[in-house]
């Protein structure tokens, strides 16, 4: 007897840096201070992670089954043997699918209750 695959649904709705971090891992595996990097780059700078706020993220992702550590490492001579490299995991795909369908979901209630959308945040910006 196979054990059942969780439901994505049971983790939704995600935290915003779940959400971060398996984003910065849908194009493959990264290491810690690269998903940090890739985080404040895919938000220009609206979202910046701390190490604290970032490996408290992976441990619980791991415990989830959202990500996984990879075995595998680049050539010594080219990286720190210290690193290591997270994946997103099947499953993590899938609960960030059904949070994205949630998210587009509740942008479609809101057009047709017609709220409009704010101007992007950005940092540094004033606002009139």
């Amino acid at each position: 007897m196979t054990e059942a695959s969780p439901d994505p649904g049971s983790l939704l709705p995600m935290s915003p840096a779940h959400m971060h971090v398996l984003m910065a891992l849908a194009d493959g595996e990264k290491h810690g201070y690269a998903i940090m990097r890739e985080v404040e780059a895919m938000t220009e700078g609206a979202v910046t992670m701390g190490p604290g706020t970032l490996y408290g993220a992976i441990k619980r992702m791991l415990n989830l089954g959202l990500v996984a550590e990879t075995d595998e490492r680049p050539d010594p001579e080219l990286d720190d043997e210290r690193r290591r490299y997270y994946e997103a995991t099947g499953f993590g795909f899938r609960v960030l699918s059904a949070e994205t369908a949630r998210l587009q979901q509740l942008v479609t209630v809101a057009a047709t209750k017609r709220i409009q959308p704010a101007p992007a945040f950005r940092p540094g910006a004033t606002s009139a």
